[in-house]
């Protein structure tokens, strides 16, 4: 018996990998985050199967319907939205399997930001602009973030950022941004990427509050925030330089 971990995409029934669909289709047992997991990849499953929407479950009954599943020597598919390893909760799954003897494996996902960026038509990581993205969020009500992890010490970097669960704290963002990446810095919120009814608006900084507002985004949207959303004026990349050589394209 094993339990599978696995990233579901960003909503779009179709931005699955192959391998997670697999592991839907054959579990008997499919344990789903019902909020933010689509209906359509949960009916990939065997009509036999064991469905289980763990929405309004806390961590032991979802664990103890892990249990009952490796009693019976049945596979479990773990379906989480998006990529796992972001803001996945998977963590303190695995430490309570690790201390049951149970097997697991992790199948990786399509995150959020990634489906954003498509949906927005956009490079991220353009040269000479930016070459990082940093995937953060803000403390609300969920877990109070690290000593060091601040918006203020990650803009000093001037790296897109990508971040989480905090258009209700947008005006914090945008107070903890300005100073570093000025009031004219592109901004977009994107909301529920992928899925049928996505959206987003453009905007920057000084704006960006007034038009989510309204845009009605209260949930369920991701902040992109950098240069890198707006630039046009950008050094094409050294890969297809053409004077720029490689072991594939060496310079003759």
């Amino acid at each position: 018996m094993i339990v599978h971990f696995i990233g579901a995409g960003p909503g779009a029934a179709d931005l699955i990998t192959v391998r997670a669909l697999k592991f839907i289709q054959a579990c008997p047992v499919v344990l789903y985050a019902g909020s933010l997991v689509p209906d359509e990849i949960v009916a990939q499953a065997s009509s036999t199967a064991y469905v289980v929407d763990t929405a309004p479950l806390h961590l032991d009954e979802i664990i103890a319907e892990i249990k009952t599943a490796h009693d019976k020597g049945q596979d479990v598919a773990r379906v989480h939205s998006a990529d796992p390893s972001i803001y996945g909760a998977i963590a303190e799954q695995m430490r309570r399997l690790d201390s049951l003897g149970i097997e697991y494996d992790v199948t990786p996902g399509v995150p959020a930001f990634a489906a954003a960026a498509a949906l927005l038509k956009r490079e991220l990581t353009l040269p000479d602009i930016s070459q990082s993205i940093v995937l953060t969020r803000t403390s609300v009500k969920a877990t109070s973030m690290p000593k060091g992890e601040t918006l203020d010490n990650f803009a000093k970097t001037g790296a897109t950022l990508a971040i989480h669960l905090s258009v209700n704290n947008l005006k914090k963002v945008v107070k903890d941004l300005s100073p570093h990446y000025g009031d004219d810095c592109p901004v977009a919120v994107v909301f529920r990427a992928s899925w049928p009814d996505e959206a987003y608006v453009l905007g920057t900084l000084s704006d960006i509050r007034e038009k989510v507002k309204e845009a009605g985004f209260t949930r369920t949207a991701l902040i992109l925030v950098g240069q890198a959303l707006g630039e046009t004026d950008f050094t094409d990349s050294k890969l297809y330089d053409a004077s720029h050589s490689h072991v594939l394209r060496p310079m003759l």
